[in-house]
């Protein structure tokens, strides 16, 4: 098996469809890729904040801020 831990997650999907018919393989990989999620990086979805336009506003600046 390859070393998925040093896959892109492009190349896990891949990986993902090219082995979807083997178990092991397929288990393996997907759990790679769902480990790559990391939820204190993720952002709710607009629509269920309580004022959409100023929320997303501040996560734009927040995050623009950050990669100056």
């Amino acid at each position: 098996m390859q070393n998925l831990n040093q896959m892109t997650n492009t190349e896990i999907k891949r990986y993902i469809s090219e082995h979807r018919n083997e178990e092991e393989a397929f288990r393996a990989a997907l759990q790679v890729l769902m480990s790559c999620c990391n939820s204190a990086t993720q952002h709710p979805y607009p629509f269920d904040l309580d004022n959409p336009k100023s929320d997303v506003k501040a996560l734009l600046l927040e995050k623009f801020n950050r990669n100056e």
